[in-house]
C-alpha cells in the first residue's frame, strides 16, 4: 500500500512537533502548516490522504478552513481542538469534519482514530464495489441509484455529502425499520468509529434539509422518541 499523506495545520509548535514525530513512527508521510492560509494552499497543492486540523489558527481559523476544503474535496478531517463545549464540536461536524479530539488527548487515541477512519475510507471503496447489482431504490418520489450514487426527488438532482448519501440509502434500503443511532453509527459510519451520536443528529438534519417539504416537520425520516430513526416505507 503506497505511503499515505497527512498534512496537519496547528499552530502550536510543540504540539505539533510531537504529533509529526508520533505519526512518522508510525509509517505516514508528514506535512505540516502553523496557519490557515498557509494549511490551504498545501492541502490544495499536496492533496493529502489526511487533514488534521487545528480550530484556533491564524489568518484562516478551522472552521472556515473546514467549510473551504470540504466544498473543494472529500479527503477526511479530523479536528482538534481546546474547547470542549459542545457546540463548537458540532459546528465542527456540520461544517464536515469527519470527527474530532479535544485537547489534550493521548497519541494513542489520535493514532487509533486515524487509523479508524482510513478502515472507513477502504470499507467504502468495498462497499462501492459492490454497489454495482444492487437496484435503484424508489420511495414516494424519492429516487437513489448506489451504483451511480445519485439521489432525485420528483425527478430534481438531491446534492449530497459522501454520509449523507450512504445514510440514505441505508435507511432507504431498510425502510420502515427503526434504528437507534448506535446502529446507525455502526452499519454506516463503520463498527470502529470511535465518534459519538450526535454525528448521526447532524446528518440526519442535513438530510431533511434536502429530501423533506417541511424540515421542521418531517414525513419521510422520522424520529421516533428514545429509540431512532426511520425511513417511512
Amino acid at each position: 500500500m503506497p505511503q499515505r499523506t497527512i498534512l496537519l495545520v496547528e499552530d502550536e509548535e510543540t504540539l505539533a512537533r510531537a504529533v509529526a514525530f508520533t505519526l512518522e513512527r508510525e509509517g505516514y508521510r508528514m506535512l505540516t502548516a502553523a496557519d490557515g492560509a498557509v494549511g490551504l494552499a498545501m492541502a490544495r497543492e499536496a492533496k493529502p490522504d489526511l487533514l488534521l486540523l487545528d480550530v484556533m489558527l491564524p489568518n484562516i481559523d478551522g472552521f472556515d478552513l473546514c467549510r473551504i476544503l470540504r466544498r473543494e474535496t472529500t479527503m477526511p478531517i479530523l479536528m482538534l481542538t481546546a474547547k470542549v463545549d459542545e457546540v463548537d464540536r458540532i459546528v465542527g461536524l456540520e461544517l464536515g469534519a469527519d470527527d474530532y479530539l479535544t485537547k489534550p488527548f493521548s497519541m494513542r487515541e489520535l493514532v487509533a482514530r486515524i487509523k479508524a477512519l482510513f478502515r472507513r475510507i477502504e470499507m467504502d471503496l468495498t462497499e462501492k464495489g459492490k454497489v454495482q447489482s444492487q437496484p435503484v431504490l424508489d420511495s414516494d418520489g424519492l429516487r437513489l441509484d448506489p451504483a451511480a450514487r445519485v439521489v432525485t426527488l420528483r425527478g430534481k438532482p438531491v446534492s449530497l455529502r459522501p454520509k449523507e448519501f450512504d445514510l440514505l440509502a441505508f435507511l432507504l434500503g431498510n425502510a420502515g425499520i427503526v434504528f437507534s443511532r448506535d446502529v446507525l453509527l455502526e452499519r454506516v459510519w463503520g463498527y470502529e468509529y470511535t465518534g459519538d451520536t450526535r454525528t448521526v443528529d447532524v446528518h440526519v438534519r442535513w438530510l431533511r434539509e434536502k429530501i423533506e417539504d417541511d424540515p421542521g416537520r418531517p414525513r419521510r425520516l422520522v424520529t421516533m422518541r428514545g429509540v431512532g430513526y426511520k425511513l417511512e416505507a
